[in-house]
C-alpha cells in the first residue's frame, strides 16, 4: 500500500489536538475536497479511541498493535499498513516502543 507523503493544497489546524497526557497527537487536515483526516504521532504505551464516524489508520512509521472493540486477536500493523474502525466503536492501539505516526480518515 502506497501511503501519501504529502497533501497539497490543504488546510491545517494549528492547534494540536492532545490525548492522554501528550502521549497522543495530532494535528487536523482538511483537503479541498472537504475531506478531513488527521495526522499524528503515539508515543509507547495504550490507548482507548472511540469512534464517532468510520476510520481508517495508515501507519506512516514505527508500528503498532490494535484490538477493535468487540473483538480478542491483538493485529500487528507496520509502517505501509492500515486498518479500518466502525463508526460507534473503538480500538485500543499500543505502541510497544519507539513512536508510530499515522493518518487517521474520516470515512
Amino acid at each position: 500500500m502506497a501511503l501519501p507523503s504529502s497533501f497539497a493544497g490543504v488546510t491545517v489546524h494549528a492547534k494540536a489536538n492532545i490525548y492522554f497526557d501528550g502521549r497522543v497527537v495530532s494535528h487536523t487536515v482538511l483537503l479541498p475536497d472537504g475531506a478531513k483526516k488527521t495526522l499524528g504521532l503515539i508515543y509507547p504505551g495504550s490507548y482507548h479511541f472511540g469512534t464517532g464516524a468510520p476510520e481508517r489508520m495508515e501507519i506512516v512509521a514505527g508500528s503498532c498493535h490494535v484490538t477493535l472493540d468487540g473483538q480478542t486477536g491483538l493485529k500487528n500493523y507496520a509502517e505501509g499498513t492500515a486498518f479500518d474502525v466502525p463508526g460507534k466503536s473503538g480500538f485500543t492501539i499500543e505502541v510497544k516502543t519507539g513512536i508510530c505516526e499515522y493518518i487517521c480518515s474520516f470515512l
